[in-house]
């Protein structure tokens, strides 16, 4: 099994995730997803379904936070090889 640093939807660090990573429909955590994306084994934000559309969404959280743009930008642009991302074709 993978152990992963980021969350394979939006990237977030999990050692950052306050919840400590999302949840499985049977309760145990995830090891592949944050809580912001991930809950009781499904997506919180099913609207948010192309890797254009989660990064367009991290990029103005992390704009909001008072991040830079261009920093917004290096931080998402890796969103599309995530794991939830790469086997779907755009």
């Amino acid at each position: 099994m993978n152990v992963y640093k980021n969350c394979q939807s939006c990237g977030m660090p999990l050692k950052k995730d306050t919840e400590g990573g999302g949840t499985e429909a049977d309760g145990t955590k995830s090891l592949k997803y944050c809580s912001k994306c991930y809950t009781a084994g499904k997506f919180n934000n099913p609207d948010i379904d192309t890797p254009q559309k989660m990064q367009a969404f991290v990029k103005d959280k992390l704009k909001s936070m008072g991040f830079p743009g261009f920093l917004a930008g290096f931080f998402t642009k890796s969103i599309p090889s995530l794991e939830r991302w790469r086997s779907q074709t755009w």
